[in-house]
């Protein structure tokens, strides 16, 4: 698995795409957090929160080429070949973009550092931010990843995690036109934003960590399942 994750996080360091993922993600962290201490505030729950659309539209693109370039490339019959079992090549590739992804959340670390100079931010609040904001991101990773295992085209493998993250992230204003109480119900327990709000508050639900926890599961044992039927295929 170790060796997956270096030959991975090598590819987002030798990329084009690396960079400009980690610019983006850094110029609009940067933004947010410059308005934040402009306004006297020391709060990172507005620099992380107001991140939460940027990285709904980033994610797609970080995990895009996963598993599509090694189909277009013709590499993946290499992996399905190797020693390495399909779950360990899965989980590395899952694992590598999470510690990419996990680049940011260290540069927003050094925010509330800075904060620290000049005020009392609420650190118990800050983590809080950081472990939502990871879950979240995390389960996003592992729908992308999926995605991507399902085609060798990086933009169709784009656009359908990019769809699949919008309908999870727009199921609180489908419950709002739909007013059926069963159907908000569902919505709601459903809804990505509405339980990573409870984060951002600096509360640890334990039902919300494992409904993350759960999301990447079913989804990284779905690709295990499409990648192994292809190796047998």
């Amino acid at each position: 698995m170790s060796a997956v994750i270096k030959r991975e996080l090598k590819a987002y360091f030798t990329s084009p795409l690396g960079y400009v993922i980690l610019a983006v993600l850094l110029l609009f962290g940067g933004m947010n957090f410059s308005l934040v201490f402009a306004n006297g505030y020391a709060d990172m729950t507005y620099v992380l929160g107001s991140m939460v659309t940027i990285i709904f539209f980033v994610i797609p693109i970080l995990t895009m080429r996963l598993f599509s370039e090694e189909k277009k490339q013709k590499t993946d019959q290499l992996l399905l070949t190797s020693p390495i079992s399909i779950r360990a090549m899965v989980m590395g590739k899952f694992i590598a973009a999470v510690t990419f992804f996990s680049i940011f959340i260290g540069v927003c670390v050094i925010f509330n550092l800075v904060f620290q100079v000049f005020a009392q931010p609420d650190w118990i609040v800050f983590l809080g931010n950081v472990v939502g904001m990871l879950l979240f991101a995390s389960s996003l990773i592992a729908i992308g990843v999926f995605i991507s295992a399902l085609t060798e085209s990086q933009v169709v493998a784009a656009v359908g995690s990019f769809a699949v993250s919008f309908f999870l992230m727009s199921l609180n204003n489908i419950a709002s036109l739909v007013n059926l109480d069963f159907v908000t119900k569902i919505c709601d327990w459903i809804s990505f934003s509405a339980r990573y709000q409870t984060f951002t508050q600096g509360t640890f639900d334990i039902t919300n960590t494992v409904f993350f926890l759960s999301v990447i599961a079913i989804f990284l044992f779905l690709t295990i399942r499409v990648i192994d039927r292809k190796r047998w295929a």
